[in-house]
C-alpha cells in the first residue's frame, strides 16, 4: 500500500497562491477539491488536488465548461 500525501489548508492556500479564506467558503459552497476531515482538521489528497487542477484547464473563455455562449 503506497502512502498518500496530504497538504493543509495553508500548504494549498500557498500552492494555489490563493487566501485560506477562499478555499473555506469553497468547501461551504461545495466549489473546490475533495478534502478530508481528519482529528477535526481539514486536508487535501495530492491526487485530489491534481485531478481538480486538471479538471480546469480551458482553451477559450468560450469553453463549454466555463459557461461560454455563442456570440452574434
Amino acid at each position: 500500500m503506497s502512502a498518500q500525501l496530504f497538504l493543509n489548508q495553508t500548504e494549498l492556500s500557498r500552492r494555489w497562491k490563493i487566501s485560506p479564506r477562499t478555499l473555506e467558503r469553497w468547501r461551504w459552497l461545495g466549489n473546490g477539491p475533495r478534502y478530508h476531515k481528519i482529528g477535526g482538521r481539514v486536508v487535501y489528497r495530492l491526487s485530489d488536488i491534481e485531478e481538480f487542477e486538471n479538471g480546469r484547464s480551458f482553451t477559450s473563455t468560450m469553453d463549454e465548461q466555463h459557461g461560454g455562449r455563442d456570440v452574434v
